[in-house]
């Protein structure tokens, strides 16, 4: 066999990923704030970028020819009442009447945080930088003001330093008594850590320190039956403590009359005891260090026009990019090599803008599809909603289906029903026996319905409620009704009884 070299020819077609076209399938999967944030990133890096008051339309950016070099045509000159006016003189249009200012300020009332003043100006920085107090913060400044020595201290900083932030001490791994962790981290003995944590538990809020629910609903009932304005209307206070202490399984299953024929009571005065027990805080930091709200700004709106529906890119908040004139006409002049710098960042700075314009009228494109598949959704409500899957969209727009699950995730859109994320729209069918099929947030909705509308003294069963979807056409199993009941938050029958 003789091994030889030899030149050919051959065609074949390859995908190429080239960097723009990364960017561009970057900024379709990106959510909206990722989104600020990778153009604010830009507007650092590219020179050529600047915020306007309006996105560049895709035909006023520089062509081929203005990015190859051929002298683009001269900016026109900004408007009069977009120029900077420079003031001469000690005397101007800009100079403050401050003597008049103060007169007006001392005459006006202190201003509560987060409002603007009467004047105009804006609240002080220490009138809105504010940081709302932890559960740890409280509990330790109760305990810096209680008559403690440097050992009690000490266990009882290590203490609140252990509490979760529903304020419960949780055991230890092996499931153990935590006091003895706390003590030896410490450095203290255990009887100390379990007197400081008793001091602890009559701390504000009431009910922290305690190792489980049982505990923690005692050390508030004997807080507010010891305290005559916290007295719960009507509950013998001896009856609480009772079924908290010796009859919480009981509770838990609603089995009132049970615990009457044990206690020896009027199921009256259980019924009375139960509802002062239900008054107290089974989470005592609940109050404490809440997380900062996490507002949604839909991407995408659908407004309801005559007897259709019109959908509009929510483009309120995104910096708007333009080019900037200052670097375009410094490739008129200027040397080699600083006119290859700004051609290559101008290449980047229409391709990002193209980009942005291309993300928004694909979103745009698959919310419009999404429309004409939910339009019974969006007229009548959820129950109506149809079961949709993402080649659907695809076949029906035209694109392929990885794409239009990039432009879905991290999408919201503003509907008349509400703000959804654009996910939501694709749910698996579920059959019926008319042979129309149904989705799962619309059988999620009718489970609701009928745990609505039951008797409160005999609920529903998981048994019971997959016949009555069974006589309205919706086959399901019992399993399945109990994993939509848990999912949209509805309790066990057993707990779901009410004694009215």
């Amino acid at each position: 066999m003789r091994l030889e070299q030899r030149q050919g020819l051959r065609l074949t077609q390859q995908l190429v990923m080239t960097p723009q076209l990364q960017q561009a399938i970057k900024l379709l999967q990106l959510s909206r704030l990722e989104l600020e944030q990778t153009l604010q990133e830009e507007l650092l890096q590219n020179p050529m970028l600047e915020e306007a008051q309006e996105l560049t339309p895709v035909e006023e950016l520089p062509g081929e020819l203005a990015i190859t070099g051929v002298e683009a045509p001269p900016p026109e000159s900004a408007p009069e009442s977009n120029r900077t006016e420079e003031v001469k003189g000690d005397e101007g249009r800009n100079e403050v009447d401050w003597e008049g200012w103060l007169d007006k300020f001392q005459d006006q009332p202190p201003t509560p945080a987060g409002r603007e003043a009467p004047n105009g100006d804006l609240p002080t920085v220490q009138e809105t930088l504010t940081r709302e107090q932890s559960l740890h913060e409280h509990l330790e400044e109760q305990l810096r003001l209680d008559d403690l020595t440097d050992e009690e201290q000490r266990a009882g900083l290590e203490l609140i330093g252990n509490l979760d932030d529903d304020g419960y001490l949780p055991a230890d791994e092996e499931g153990g008594d935590p006091l003895f962790r706390v003590a030896r981290e410490a450095g203290v003995p255990a009887r100390v850590a379990e007197r400081v944590l008793k001091r602890i538990q009559h701390y504000d809020p009431p009910g922290c320190g305690a190792r489980d629910l049982r505990e923690c609903l005692i050390l508030q009932a004997r807080q507010w039956i010891s305290r005559a304005h916290g007295d719960p209307s009507e509950a013998d206070g001896d009856l609480v403590l009772a079924i908290l202490t010796d009859h919480m399984r009981l509770l838990e299953t609603r089995n009132y009359p049970q615990i009457a024929r044990e206690l020896k009571s009027p199921l009256e005065a259980v019924l009375e005891a139960v509802a002062a027990i239900a008054r107290l805080e089974p989470r005592p930091g609940r109050h404490f260090g809440h997380a900062e709200p996490q507002y949604i700004t839909p991407d995408v709106h659908i407004l309801k026009v005559g007897a259709g529906y019109v959908v509009q890119a929510n483009d309120d908040g995104l910096s708007k990019l333009r080019i900037s004139d200052a670097y375009l006409r410094t490739m008129k002049g200027g040397d080699k090599t600083g006119r290859e710098y700004v051609q290559e960042r101008l290449r980047s700075a229409v391709w990002l803008i193209r980009s942005l314009h291309q993300r928004q009228r694909t979103i745009v494109k698959v919310t419009e599809s999404i429309v004409k598949f939910q339009r019974d959704f969006l007229d009548k409500g959820l129950q109506y909603m149809r079961p949709l899957i993402l080649r659907d969209v695809a076949d029906d727009i035209g694109m392929h289906e990885s794409t239009v699950s990039r432009v879905t995730s991290n999408k919201y859109v503003h509907t008349p029903q509400g703000t959804f994320e654009l996910k939501y729209f694709f749910s698996g069918a579920i059959a019926r026996d008319t042979g129309e099929d149904m989705v799962s947030e619309a059988v999620k909705a009718k489970l609701k319905a009928l745990v609505a509308d039951e008797p409160a003294k005999h609920p529903h069963s998981d048994q019971k409620l997959a016949e009555m979807l069974a006589d309205q056409g919706i086959q399901i199993a019992r399993r399945t009704v109990a994993k939509y009941r848990e999912a949209i938050g509805i309790l066990p029958s057993a707990q779901r009884k009410r004694y009215e």
